[in-house]
């Protein structure tokens, strides 16, 4: 088919629409089950224009079409993860529908969908969570804890998700699907990159295959890169006259993965892996206020390192063909997250000699154990009943060491605590979860899902707080979801969901009581905080013929019992004093559209639009949304015959945002608008049979425009000047 033969587009968001969308046959079971046969050879009497490979597991836990899922969803393959050269995945975010970034740097940064992030999104690892409860409720874990060069594909799903997945998933998940032995004999790759701008290298290989019963796969990478510099040029009311450092920035990381598997039996498979990660010195990112307002605090939040081991073993059955279960799927996991954390922040008091310094050190160790038993059956024919039970428990330690300094009034007057600001705890949940999937025709289907969880909190005799009374916290909550696909022609599906989400507060936010890591203020525990709950509701159309893919969706999402931080109006050592509080209604409403065409001659072309509008139901003037109102992306690609040469030109366009609190930020009362110019080619220079040479280009920031993702914008961290990266990569 001549689709199938055109390269995907230049965005992220267009090569997922060609790659992934529209596929006519619906495939809901385990692949080679005697039942999903049947399924399947039912739904093959539809006309089928497109016959796609690519499916998700994430929004639905069964494979499907992306043009039959009945979700917003997102899949990124290997082959826009090698064309994009990201750092981590939350790169490859930035041109999709209804996605945006946090943080900079090559490891720090993180996804936002919807205009949620941190704790109110999912991180997983191949089905398994790796959110981490010690975290703020506006950072989130790093997905950076799983290296891009181990990851397969990347499912992302907007919209809650508690139902298959528990707490945190009230915006949306992102699934790190990582690879595994596939082809029969010895198989590996290897790559290389450099980036211009922070003098940045990477190496990264691996080693694998399958004999007979047995698989295995092994890789590592090793990275290391400088600070960036931040072009010259105006970005609100912020002037950089030259370009300037944006401090911080740089790292050293590497990651190791090892894999095996052995196939007992046809039908009976288990499996074992490790991966382990390190980095030193990554940092929040920040400018020195001298270089555009001296009289504001300056702020450096710097991890000296951070260590994290996973395990995981595993057992999958399928064409079991017993009463309960065709498939299982057990897994059992350990991780253990180490990391420091040094806060440096000054708040000068008039004079840039005068003022207040918090210095801080946090040392947290936070274990995990947990499982996750999943089981599938189908029934009568045309329900696919989905269930199971999963389980964690984290396990959290810290210390802390804290210098008060007051500076300017005579000699310096420090104050020194080894007091923690959070005290030793645990955090454990249980959720039970069942779901059906419904086909009553070709044409119409019908998910309904339902999940009750149990999680309870509780501190421990902390060491530095003996006299201090433990707590125990236990939420429990039922949650459900309904999602619906209907056929209005081989090449049209309407798609409707409405689904609960929840999120339990975590321990910082339950627990913490000390300064703010970006030096605001000081932050007391409340520990009477309730769950958020959500409701969201999706109403969507997908069509797609040979030359053109298009997907538009409206959602509302609103937010009960919202968790956000407000003044208690106290004030401890000058700061004021802020805690953790529920609010009644946030509500996040917003429309996505995609869309994607085929031209002549080797080119395609690919545009998307996101628009987000956010309210304080209860106080319609308090400002809720740090994330853009109106996105535009737009790319220009063009395919020598053969695939062997592509170059690609992508633009970028986010609109101001006024409904925002940046407090006294030296940006101006609105987020500006910018623009971001793209260009990336890459050429097959080798290939035979399996073993292929790659060399690419990419050329980032073409104007060398100053700005700044809007997550970053109040506590200001640019993006970097134009640069310049290169990478090449084999495989055989």
């Amino acid at each position: 088919m001549r689709f199938l033969q055109q390269p995907s587009l230049g965005i992220a968001s267009w090569s997922i629409l060609m790659s992934v969308l529209a596929a006519a046959t619906i495939t809901v079971t385990l692949p080679g089950s005697a039942a999903g046969q049947e399924r399947e050879t039912q739904d093959t009497t539809r006309k089928k224009v497109l016959k796609l490979d690519a499916v998700t597991v994430t929004a639905t836990r069964s494979p499907k079409n992306v043009f039959d899922t009945p979700q917003p969803v997102a899949v990124i393959n290997r082959s826009k993860i090698r064309e994009m050269t990201p750092n981590t995945v939350s790169d490859l975010f930035r041109t999709l529908p209804g996605l945006d970034v946090s943080g900079v740097g090559p490891n720090q940064t993180r996804p936002s969908i919807r205009n949620q992030r941190g704790q109110r999104l999912l991180l997983l690892e191949d089905g398994l969570r790796l959110n981490n409860s010690r975290r703020q409720q506006d950072f989130g874990e790093i997905p950076a804890l799983v290296d891009i060069s181990e990851i397969e594909r990347v499912e992302v799903v907007r919209g809650p998700s508690s139902v298959l997945y528990g707490s945190d998933a009230i915006g949306g998940v992102v699934n790190l699907i990582t690879r595994t032995p596939q082809d029969q004999g010895l198989h590996g790759a290897a790559s290389y990159g450099y980036g211009t701008v922070a003098g940045e290298n990477k190496v990264a290989a691996n080693l694998g295959g399958r004999f007979g019963k047995f698989s295995f796969l092994a890789g590592g990478t090793f990275r290391n890169a400088g600070q960036y510099d931040a072009p010259a040029g105006t970005f609100g009311d912020i002037t950089l006259d030259n370009r300037t450092d944006v401090l911080d920035t740089g790292l050293e990381d590497y990651g190791v993965d090892v894999y095996a598997a052995y196939d007992i039996t046809p039908n009976h498979h288990v499996f074992a892996k490790y991966a382990g990660y390190r980095a030193d010195s990554a940092g929040f990112g920040w400018v020195d206020p001298d270089a555009f307002a001296p009289d504001q605090p300056r702020i450096q939040i710097l991890y000296p390192f951070q260590k994290f081991d996973k395990a995981t073993a595993g057992y999958q059955g399928s064409n079991l063909g017993t009463v309960i279960a065709d498939g299982v799927n057990f897994t059992g996991f350990y991780q253990d997250n180490r990391r420091e954390l040094a806060n440096n922040i000054f708040i000068p008091f008039g004079s840039p000699d005068m003022g207040l310094a918090f210095n801080t050190k946090n040392f947290t160790d936070v274990s995990t154990y947990g499982f996750r038993l999943e089981a599938s059956k189908l029934a009568w024919g045309k329900v696919l009943f989905t269930y199971g039970a999963d389980y964690y428990r984290d396990n959290s330690e810290n210390s802390d060491t804290s210098v008060v300094t007051t500076v300017g009034f005579g000699g310096p007057m420090p104050d020194t605590s080894t007091v923690p600001l959070v005290p030793y705890a645990t955090m454990q949940n249980l959720g039970v979860f069942v779901q059906g999937d419904i086909a009553f025709s070709n044409r119409f289907s019908l998910i309904l899902g339902t999940r009750y969880q149990n999680i309870r909190a509780e501190t421990k005799s902390t060491p530095g707080r003996p006299d201090e009374d433990l707590i125990t916290d236990t939420d429990q909550t039922v949650v459900a979801a309904a999602n619906a696909i209907l056929g209005i022609t081989d090449n049209l599906n309407v798609i409707g969901t409405v689904g609960r989400g929840f999120r339990s507060p975590n321990i910082i936010e339950r627990f913490f009581n000390g300064p703010t890591p970006e030096g605001g203020g000081f932050q007391t525990p409340n520990t009477s905080l309730k769950p958020e709950t959500s409701l969201n509701v999706d109403l969507g159309l997908r069509f797609s013929n040979r030359t053109v893919d298009i997907e538009a969706f409206v959602f509302r999402n609103q937010i009960n019992d919202g968790i956000r931080i407000a003044p208690t109006g106290d004030s401890i050592a000058g700061l004021p004093v802020f805690n953790n509080v529920n609010v009644d209604q946030l509500r996040f409403t917003g429309f996505e559209f995609n869309g994607a065409v085929l031209l002549p001659a080797g080119f395609s072309l690919g545009a998307n639009y996101t628009h987000f509008d956010t309210k304080d139901v209860n106080d319609p003037e308090n400002p809720i949304g740090d994330s853009f109102s109106d996105k535009i992306a737009a790319s220009l690609r063009y395919t020598y015959p053969g695939n062997r040469f592509w170059i690609e030109y992508d633009v970028r366009h986010n609109g101001e945002r006024k409904d925002v609190d940046l407090g006294t930020s030296p940006i101006g009362p609105v987020l500006p608008a910018f623009t971001v110019h793209n260009v990336r080619a890459m050429a097959t220079i080798f290939q035979r049979g399996t073993h292929a040479h790659r060399v690419g280009v990419t050329f980032l920031n073409l104007t060398d425009a100053l700005y700044a993702e809007f997550a970053n914008a109040a506590f200001f961290r640019p993006e970097a000047r134009r640069g310049v990266i290169l990478s090449w990569d084999m495989t055989f």
